[in-house]
């Protein structure tokens, strides 16, 4: 089973690359550890949240989201999954397996449902 939610924007002309730029900053300001990777099909950010009690219950576990499309017509794709050391090779994989992401164990969930949330809110914000 795949845990995703998708957001698509229109008629908004963003630069996508300084999107992805501002939602990776954003997260770190919030305590993520982010990655970023521009793979051929979109920009791709990991994030995952760090601390000590984080790191003992799911140290795997992170916020993957994609950016696809154009600046006029694109989708934002959020899911929970495990970080991958090398996103590039996480970004190649995508292109080739079509379930993104990983659906976590009833407690994670509630955590991720919430974050996620909120996430998608600043994303909103953030687009406009």
């Amino acid at each position: 089973m795949v845990s995703e939610k998708t957001l698509r924007f229109q008629n908004k002309n963003q630069d996508l690359d300084q999107l992805a730029q501002r939602l990776s900053q954003q997260l770190q300001s919030e305590g993520y550890k982010t990655q970023s990777a521009n793979p051929p099909m979109g920009r791709v950010i990991q994030a995952q949240k760090a601390g000590i009690l984080r790191d003992i219950i799911a140290a795997d576990r992170a916020f993957t989201i994609m950016i696809t499309g154009q600046p006029n017509d694109f989708t934002v794709h959020i899911g929970i999954g495990k970080f991958v050391q090398n996103l590039a090779v996480a970004a190649a994989e995508t292109i080739l397996l079509t379930e993104l992401f990983l659906v976590v164990d009833v407690p994670e969930m509630l955590w991720t449902r919430h974050v996620e949330g909120e996430l998608v809110k600043e994303i909103n914000q953030t687009v406009g």
